[in-house]
């Protein structure tokens, strides 16, 4: 209870933390196979080649990466950064400018923070990720659904939104998108920027699952088409790196970003210097292609795996086939309710993500979310067995 004479700010009222944080609370049980965070792998953490690049790095550079840095970041990772954004996704760097961010969690706060005023309509995918609308009701956005389909976002029903509600912002994850697993057609994209510059929104593009793509070819960026600064690009390293790192990046318009930096000058002064330099030598060291291409193949096969497991599930089971990321996303027939059943699922010692938690108005009890990057083949085996003896049970 809190202290007599306090009250908490009323942004925090109705925000009862991540569901996804809630849940891990269940996973140390013995037995546990967790299909419900975004880790991952243990495998694909480099953590002898971050070891030999923090050694180098502090002999080289030990005085000024120990010291205080620069809001706008390491001078070293800015210059890499800029150039391999520059060269592996084409960004305008004389229009826009970078700022190196603790993780893309930072990028989100730090945009909120220079735009958003309580009350102001924010538009979003429905599914969204819910880590993310639990920040935007912290500043207390006005959070607007709109509806997605195999394609991702709908443009007729985003630009139907964008008239009635006249939105500040518009939040999208257009490549593998966490929970639904989909990507964002590449016909919807340059429409998109389009629209942000015609009514005067921004667009929050979160795109931390870019690289990890398993068929197909990449598709350009909504930001690739932003010619007016009305996109804002969200990148990380956390899921092709290391999360705890916790390095990331946000590319804007140059007067955005200066808005940004002096939020971040509040938030945390600064991304620690060690962190950037280690991404540094994986960037000017030429490792992060490497490294990437090296992880691609066991998570390929994971999520294959799952695939192939849920083709077993009960009749009227419908799940997304992801070209790359993290994610499944599974809807069960109506009436079916992943919610109630998810303390069943506990006591079988197999967790998921109930897919209610990442709409906004709720609702969608038939849906859930599955990871399968952070569990062995062995684990998805007998974890899927387990949720389809469960499941058919309760149909």
């Amino acid at each position: 209870m809190i202290p007599e004479g306090l009250t908490f700010a009323n942004r925090f009222d109705g925000v009862t933390g991540s569901a996804i944080r809630e849940i891990f609370k269940y996973l140390a049980k013995p037995g546990m196979i967790s299909f419900a965070g975004g880790n991952p792998s243990l495998a694909a953490l480099p953590d002898t080649i971050c070891a030999e690049l923090a050694h180098d790095v502090l002999l080289a550079d030990g005085k000024r990466i120990l010291q205080y840095g620069a809001t706008e970041g390491y001078p070293p990772f800015v210059e890499s950064l800029s150039r391999y954004l520059s060269d592996q996704y084409g960004f305008d760097l004389e229009l826009n400018g970078v700022l190196p961010t603790t993780g893309s969690t930072s990028c989100m706060d730090l945009l909120l923070k220079a735009f958003l005023n309580p009350g102001d309509a924010v538009l979003v995918e429905s599914p969204t990720f819910l880590g993310n609308m639990q920040t935007l009701n912290l500043y207390q956005a006005r959070l607007v659904p709109v509806e997605s389909d195999e394609d991702g976002v709908r443009l007729d029903k985003l630009e139907e939104a964008v008239q009635k509600y006249h939105p500040k912002l518009f939040y999208v994850i257009p490549s593998f998108q966490n929970p639904s697993g989909r990507t964002l057609a590449a016909g919807r994209r340059k429409p998109i920027a389009q629209m942000a510059a015609k009514y005067g929104f921004l667009v929050l593009e979160d795109d931390p699952y870019r690289d990890l793509r398993y068929t197909g070819e990449h598709l350009p960026t909504i930001k690739s088409f932003d010619t007016t600064g009305h996109v804002a690009y969200m990148g990380s390293f956390s899921k092709i790196i290391s999360p705890g790192l916790r390095v990331g990046y946000v590319v804007a318009q140059k007067d955005i970003l200066r808005k940004c930096t002096i939020g971040k000058q509040g938030t945390d002064l600064h991304t620690p210097n060690l962190n950037q330099a280690i991404v540094d030598q994986f960037l000017r060291r030429g490792l992060l292609e490497p490294h990437i291409q090296s992880i691609l193949p066991a998570y390929r096969e994971k999520m294959d795996l799952m695939l192939q497991e849920l083709e077993a599930f009960p009749r009227g089971t419908s799940f997304t086939r992801p070209e790359g990321g993290l994610f499944i996303w599974v809807e069960m027939p109506e009436g079916f309710n992943a919610t109630r059943l998810f303390d069943r699922a506990v006591e079988a010692n197999v967790a998921y993500v109930p897919g209610t938690h990442f709409y906004p108005c709720g609702g969608h009890h038939h849906t859930l979310r599955l990871n399968f990057s952070n569990s062995t083949p062995e684990q998805i085996r007998e974890g899927m067995g387990r949720l389809r003896r469960l499941f058919e049970e309760s149909l």
